[in-house]
């Protein structure tokens, strides 16, 4: 995708903004400031709270009594959708069936009476941008899921809004495709600049898409950051565990080693903050000489995964552990190992 244009990009408050339905408050009281031009992330589980903020940002919902949403200076917060100047695509992309794709495309400048000329211009801009050209003249119910996705885009940069809003848009798509959009889609939106929002339950594409990532559960924020620090330094073990896969380790203290029942290992100094446990992701450890490593184990599965593979290991800590090792090595079940983890690489969570 080659963009066309520039947006104007603009930045967003989300001030004391919750939201109650019929009696039941699904989404707690949250600020939240997104730059100008900037990619914010929505990452959580289902039911979490992050369609309804994108919701409330878009003017689809009104947020409780003392919530404010602010384009910029501008106080949205009694705004419609329409007046919002916001472009949304949505999980099933609510293409317009008795349009073709160009009709599609246009269907925003229609409404906003822009002039033939300029709509045309806009649209073929568009189309390239998209590489739709060859399908500008078919009705959308012979697109693939991925040219559909393409359409859903272009109609929503075309009336050049302020704020794009993105729920969910790869997701019924098959994964090799997915995996190629999203890559086309990170291109489009940093050279686009336009102030975006994505709400996503997938942690590759909130890793791959953000310039900061809004891990939500249960109705509030757990933690922002970039997706280095949410991956690296997790604030809560509902961060740690909703990224990634990770691994722990429990036990007790004694002389700055955290022992546990396969060894012991050396912590940083700030990790006596919480419960006597700490945690490491399976990349940050590699296998050691039993006899001289510090924990030790034994494999009880080998998962071959291509580039890597995936050891379960026991016996060396109270739950099993998880460690990524080059994929040409091989490893019989009941093979006893040692496991080194470098005290940068763990994680203390109170």
């Amino acid at each position: 995708m080659k963009p066309a244009m520039k947006l104007d990009s603009m930045p967003i408050t989300l001030t004391q903004c919750a939201k109650t339905f019929r009696g039941t408050r699904v989404l707690k009281p949250l600020d939240l400031s997104i730059g100008a031009g900037e990619t914010l992330v929505l990452l959580g589980p289902s039911g979490c709270g992050k369609t309804t903020t994108l919701r409330l940002i878009a003017g689809l919902e009104t947020p409780d009594a003392g919530g404010r949403v602010a384009f910029g200076d501008d106080d949205v917060t009694a705004l419609p959708i329409e007046r919002r100047k916001v472009g949304m695509v949505f999980q099933n992309y609510a293409l317009f069936p008795n349009l073709n794709v160009r009709g599609n495309i246009g269907y925003g400048l229609k409404i906003q009476r822009v002039s033939g000329a300029d709509a045309r211009e806009r649209v073929d801009a568009l189309l390239a941008m998209m590489r739709l050209e060859a399908h500008a003249d078919k009705p959308v119910s012979q697109l693939s899921g991925g040219q559909r996705q393409r359409v859903a885009l272009a109609r929503a940069l075309a009336p050049r809004p302020r704020v794009l809003l993105l729920d969910e848009p790869l997701t019924a798509l098959d994964a090799r495709l997915r995996d190629t959009l999203r890559g086309e889609m990170n291109t489009l939106l940093r050279e686009l600049s336009v102030t975006t929002v994505y709400v996503t339950h997938d942690q590759a594409e909130a890793m791959e898409l953000g310039d900061r990532i809004v891990v939500m559960s249960h109705g509030r924020i757990e933690q922002i950051g970039t997706p280095r620090d949410i991956y690296y330094r997790p604030a809560s073990r509902a961060v740690a565990q909703f990224i990634g896969t990770l691994n722990r380790l429990a036990g007790e203290w004694r002389d700055g080693m955290l022992c546990t029942t396969g060894g012991a290992v050396r912590a940083p100094g700030n990790s006596r903050s919480g419960a006597n446990e700490l945690f490491f992701r399976p990349e940050d450890a590699t296998l050691a000489d039993p006899a001289a490593a510090a924990l030790r184990g034994t494999i009880e599965q080998a998962t071959f995964l291509g580039e890597r593979t995936r050891l379960t290991i026991g016996g060396a800590a109270p739950d099993a552990l998880f460690i990524d090792v080059a994929g040409r090595i091989e490893l019989a079940r009941g093979t006893p190992v040692g496991i080194a983890i470098a005290p940068e690489a763990l994680i203390a969570l109170a």
